[in-house]
């Protein structure tokens, strides 16, 4: 498996930067193992294993930049990398926001690693396919599903004395379950980094009883009706608003974040009160990698080519606290414009909710819609983060507390600061793609016209 420890790690950049020539050089490591199994109408389809380690090299000469990768690791291979990085760097244009890189910081040890996740095997693969197949099997339902972990490593180092080091597991596991006649269908997904929380019967048969209500659904017209959000709808539309906190395109006039006039909203009421929204990379349930990067996935390792980033340290913060904005992400280039502190962008986020369970949410609704998941989203207007997209794989009408009914899927077009304005209640956060997100109720939600898709 390429995962190496912290002291191989620290050998391998350390050696990496003898051979440079540049001004200045940064280096980064990263690794894994990553496995999966797919399956669909019930059997296995496909499985599969593979190990990847790469380095990245980055040379500075002056204010020009070059980069280069490899992933061999012999010393001849090393020096004709960095020697291709500095080549290029000098072959390339000044870059007029070029940032010295920055010396040795602190990171936090978080909790992203799980020894359960990094054993696994073809064999408990296989049995996570087999929970969730012989359940459909027994109430003639059909299962798609697919689950993926992954075991990796990242590593940073520069000339000025920095190194950072993670490592860290993930298990994501989604499920679709479609009754006989295809009139039916319910979906679930679950992530972790450790794999003993994943309960995949239990989790499947939340999809098969969606998909056995969903079947024969009614007709309801568009318009604006109460909604009640799952924690995976919600974050579908929570991802956009959290990857658009960035100061500078806020103070361009680009972002749901500028001001009217000029400026940026921060210290403003933005949305309802009930809302907070942190980022915690030490969160247990929710733990997210200690530096700054870019082109990771959620483990921190980019197995294909390196982790790109400035290796600027994650901590604690509040982005939005009681509905106001309270900080905002800023590069270094755009942080020393603004005399500010360089913050960067969340890499998870926790969405604080309520005690209520999603039982409790649907019997204190008079009237509304269940949305199980949103599907083919896409941006409308960036400046006030209106998007669309289709409902999917469970939708019902609710009322006096119940569900009555499914409906025929809906078109959507809604921004999650519109949604988080009519909140009406909030439900006990679930983890959502390595965030935490509670199920949300609000008003006013707009539907603007049918999908006949399940």
């Amino acid at each position: 498996m390429a995962i190496i420890s912290q002291e191989e790690a620290k050998k391998i950049l350390e050696k990496v930067l003898t051979f440079s020539k540049a001004d200045e050089m940064s280096v980064s490591l990263s690794g894994g193992r990553t496995s999966n199994i797919r399956y669909a109408l019930n059997s296995v389809s496909s499985g599969g294993e593979a190990d990847n380690m790469s380095l990245l090299i980055t040379a500075g000469i002056g204010k020009r930049m070059g980069s280069a990768t490899v992933n061999e690791f012999n010393d001849k291979a090393i020096e004709r990398t960095v020697r291709r990085a500095e080549e290029i760097a000098r072959l390339a244009p000044e870059n007029p926001e070029y940032m010295p890189m920055i010396g040795p910081q602190t990171y936090l040890e978080t909790p992203m690693y799980a020894d359960t996740t990094a054993q696994m095997d073809a064999a408990t693969r296989a049995q996570v396919a087999f929970d969730s197949v012989d359940a459909c099997e027994q109430k003639n339902l059909s299962a798609a599903g697919f689950l993926q972990d992954t075991t990796g490593f990242s590593a940073i180092a520069n000339s000025k004395g920095l190194f950072g080091y993670n490592k860290a597991t993930s298990v994501d596991f989604s499920v679709t379950v479609r009754t006989a006649d295809s009139t039916g269908s319910g979906y679930v997904n679950r992530d972790f980094n450790d794999i003993s929380k994943l309960k995949t019967r239990a989790v499947t048969g939340i999809a098969m009883q969606k998909a056995l209500a969903s079947t024969n659904a009614r007709t309801l017209e568009p318009g604006k009706y109460t909604v009640i959000l799952e924690p995976t709808a919600m974050g579908t539309l929570l991802q956009s608003m959290m990857s658009g906190m960035d100061a500078r395109l806020a103070d361009e006039g680009r972002s749901f974040l500028s001001r009217k006039g000029g400026g940026t909203r921060l210290g403003e009421k933005l949305i309802d009160e009930r809302i907070t929204i942190y980022s915690d990379p030490m969160n247990p349930e929710a733990p997210s990698e200690p530096f700054a990067s870019e082109g990771r996935n959620r483990t921190g390792s980019f197995l294909g080519g390196g982790v790109v980033g400035d290796g600027r340290p994650q901590e604690k913060l509040t982005w939005f606290e009681n509905g106001v904005v309270k900080n905002m992400s800023y590069s270094r280039f755009w942080a020393a414009q603004k005399g500010v502190k360089a913050v960067p962008p969340p890499t998870g986020f926790i969405m604080a909710g309520g005690n209520q369970s999603l039982a409790d949410l649907i019997k204190s609704t008079d009237k509304g819609i269940l949305v199980t998941r949103l599907w083919y989203v896409r941006m409308v207007d960036p400046k006030t983060l209106l998007q669309t997209g289709l409902t999917r794989d469970g939708t019902f009408y609710i009322e006096n507390g119940q569900i009555k009914f499914p409906v025929k899927n809906f078109r959507f077009n809604e921004s999650a600061v519109i949604v988080l304005n009519n909140v009406e209640a909030l439900g006990t956060p679930m983890r959502v793609n390595g965030n935490l997100i509670p199920p949300v109720k609000a008003r006013d939600f707009t539907f603007t016209s049918l999908s006949d898709a399940i």
